[in-house]
C-alpha cells in the first residue's frame, strides 16, 4: 500500500494480517500524528522497508509468507535497516516467546490483547528515541538549537526564521547528525514518497537553508559529499 505524505511527521510501518486489527491500529497511529504505511504479510512489509526506511515497525508475529520473526531477523541484520525501531505484538504470552523476540532484534514486545493506550506510549518512546524532533523534543547541534514543540530555531542565540520545508530539512539532519543522507532519502522523510518533487528541488531547499543559518556570517554547517548527498557536520 502507498504511503502517507510525510509532512514532516513520523512514519509507522504497521504489520498486521487481520484487516479489522489494522484497522484500528492505524486510526489511533493517524489520530495520534503519525503517518501510517500498511503491509498484511510479511513479504510485503520486507519490500515497503527496502523501498524507504519507516521511523518505527509495528510488527505482528504471526504473518502469511514471511513470519514476523523473520522479517524482525532480515530487518535487524541489514546495516541500513538495523537501527529502525520494532515493536512486537504477539499473542504468545510464555517468556521463553517474548526471550526469543527479543533475542531477534525487537526493541519491545507487547502480548495480545494489549491497551491501546499502553501500545501509543510505548510507540511515542521509541519515537523519541528515533526521530525526536517529530515528537516535540529539543535537538542541539554546536551553536544551533532547534525546537520541535514551538518550531523555533536559533543559531548562536539569534532566531533564524525558516519555512515548514527548511525546517523539516533542519531537524531531518539534526536528528542523526555526520550522517550523510541521499537525495532520494531527504525526499523521502521531507517531502514524502507520495509527493512527485525532482530530486533537484532538495537542492534549492538545502541552498536556502544554509543562507538561513549563515545570515550571521557563521560557517556552512552542512556538508555535500559528492556523489552522495548530505550531512550535518
Amino acid at each position: 500500500m502507498s504511503p502517507a505524505v510525510a509532512n514532516g511527521r513520523p512514519t509507522v510501518l504497521l504489520v498486521e494480517d487481520e484487516p479489522a486489527q489494522r484497522e484500528i491500529l492505524a486510526y489511533n497511529l493517524e489520530a495520534g500524528g503519525i503517518n501510517v504505511v500498511q503491509a498484511g504479510d510479511g513479504e510485503e512489509a520486507l519490500m515497503l522497508v527496502a523501498e524507504g526506511m519507516p521511523d518505527l515497525i509495528l510488527l505482528d508475529w504471526m504473518l502469511p509468507n514471511v513470519s514476523g520473526i523473520e522479517v524482525c531477523r532480515q530487518i535487524k541484520s541489514r546495516t541500513a535497516t538495523r537501527a529502525v525501531p520494532i515493536i512486537m505484538l504477539s499473542a504468545r504470552t510464555e517468556e521463553v516467546d517474548m526471550v526469543r523476540g527479543l533475542d531477534t532484534g525487537a526493541d519491545d514486545y507487547m502480548t495480545k490483547p494489549y491497551s491501546l493506550a499502553e501500545l501509543m506510549a510505548r510507540v511515542q518512546a521509541q519515537l523519541r528515541r528515533s526521530r525526536p524532533a517529530a515528537v516535540g523534543s529539543r535537538l542541539e547541534y554546536e551553536d544551533i538549537v532547534l525546537d520541535g514543540e514551538t518550531h523555533r530555531v536559533t543559531r548562536g542565540g539569534t532566531a533564524i526564521k525558516l519555512g515548514p520545508t527548511e525546517f523539516r530539512l533542519l531537524s531531518t539532519f539534526m536528528e542523526k547528525p555526520g550522517r550523510v543522507l541521499s537525495r532520494e532519502q531527504l525526499l523521502d522523510r521531507v517531502w514524502g514518497r507520495d509527493i512527485h518533487v525532482d530530486s533537484r528541488t532538495v537542492d534549492v531547499h538545502v541552498g536556502r537553508l544554509r543562507k538561513a543559518l549563515g545570515q550571521g556570517g557563521e560557517g556552512d554547517p552542512i556538508r555535500t559529499v559528492r556523489g552522495a548527498g548530505y550531512a550535518l557536520g
